[in-house]
């Protein structure tokens, strides 16, 4: 079974789209370029901030032979493929290729709200199945359930190639719980851009991130710092960002980064129903602070 670091910065990468909602594969482009550039530690391809719901297969597949191609080995690929269909999510992994990607990120079954026993039992089908290490997703503000600290350390325990969490249940005891009581071997990180900071003080080691398309250089550099239990540095950055954190989810994910990117003039500002772009004044809002960010960056970088 390959092997895959968790720690450091991930990014959820956004699918760019055009006015008439075809995909922008220039403007994707561009989003890996400043993502490497901007030092991310990996990128997640086709998770939930790639609005992966709204994409044909065909598109899906056209999407991860893009990356693939376009970062050309520079920085490790994590797929994210998950269901609530277990049979077929196996048949899958049994029989797609995956050349080209390190892990995949596969979230708890949404909407039929499966038991505890029964998430269990998924994973531990779907990681026989697949030829690369699992990362579980628990999200439970997406699927309806929530897959609690006992599920997550039972599969951290016994299934062999589940290498660790992305956690964005927003509980902090649940979470602490985990932190405390899991194998060396299995990882913690945020799945929530704003609780970073305070995780990584407990023990996790990074986060799969939202803000990190727009800020990857920024957001990466606190997630070093942490992990070097630099934590006195690294607050300040946090606090940096503080506002930004809200307002990218006010209006749904990705509406906010995609504000985010078109303010930087990265991307049009566009999205597939049955999501839309952000109300105007939290498009304004976006706007002034980050030129507010870009300008305390660039400033910090003449001195």
């Amino acid at each position: 079974m390959a092997t895959f670091d968790m720690k450091g910065l991930g990014v959820a990468m956004i699918t760019p789209f055009k006015s008439d909602k075809s995909i922008d594969f220039d403007a994707l482009s561009g989003i890996i370029e400043h993502l490497i550039e901007g030092k991310a530690d990996y990128l997640v391809v086709l998770g939930t901030t790639g609005e992966t719901p709204s994409l044909s297969n065909d598109e899906k597949h056209k999407i991860r032979r893009f990356v693939i191609d376009k970062a050309a080995g520079r920085i490790p690929l994590v797929l994210g493929l998950g269901g609530n269909n277990t049979s077929a999510l196996t048949q899958e992994l049994k029989s797609d290729d995956f050349s080209g990607f390190s892990a995949i990120l596969s979230v708890v079954p949404y909407y039929n709200k499966p038991s505890q026993e029964g998430i269990f039992q998924h994973y531990k089908a779907i990681a026989e199945a697949s030829p690369l290490p699992i990362i579980l997703y628990n999200v439970p503000g997406r699927t309806g359930v929530n897959m609690t600290a006992t599920t997550t350390l039972r599969i951290a325990r016994e299934i062999n190639n589940v290498i660790g969490i992305k956690e964005a249940s927003g509980n902090f005891i649940q979470i602490e719980e985990i932190i405390k009581n899991k194998p060396d071997s299995f990882h913690v990180v945020s799945g929530d851009d704003a609780i970073t900071y305070p995780l990584m003080t407990l023990g996790a080691v990074g986060v799969i991130s939202v803000i990190g398309n727009a800020f990857p250089a920024e957001f990466g550099k606190m997630v070093r710092l942490c992990l070097n239990g630099n934590y006195k540095e690294a607050l300040p950055i946090h606090f940096e960002f503080t506002e930004l954190f809200n307002l990218l989810f006010v209006d749904g994910n990705p509406a906010g980064v995609k504000c985010t990117l078109n303010a930087m003039g990265m991307i049009e500002n566009e999205l597939r129903l049955p999501l839309v772009p952000t109300r105007l004044s939290t498009n304004e809002e976006i706007h002034k602070i980050t030129a507010k960010i870009i300008d305390r960056s660039n400033n910090r970088s003449e001195d």
